[in-house]
């Protein structure tokens, strides 16, 4: 957790912890999370309790930038639908400017 928060280190070691291997996928990756403390408030639950709300507190401060999956192939078919757009929209415009006298 603390690698993911400094954002200083290039490797996470999520192999260090059975949560963080669990949930690798969803704390420095590519989705939005959101995590649940549950504390208990009986006396016999005091040291998992305070141990989650360490856990939470460091956890709060993950910034996972999410971006859309794309393909590469689905990317391209866009980039060429839009500059095929455009093209279009050019060549009206041309095809409607006044001609010039000769």
């Amino acid at each position: 957790i603390s690698a993911l928060v400094d954002g200083k280190s290039q490797h996470v070691p999520y192999r260090d912890s059975k949560l963080t291997r669990i949930l690798q996928d969803s704390l420095g990756g590519n989705t939005k999370t959101v995590m649940c403390a549950n504390c208990g408030p009986a006396g016999y639950n005091y040291d998992e309790t305070l141990s989650t709300l360490r856990y939470a507190n460091r956890a709060k401060n993950i910034k996972n930038k999410p971006v859309i999956n794309e393909d590469p192939k689905d990317a391209m078919l866009r980039e060429y639908q839009e500059e095929i757009a455009k093209l279009k929209e050019q060549l009206s415009q041309i095809k409607m400017a006044p001609e010039p006298d000769a």
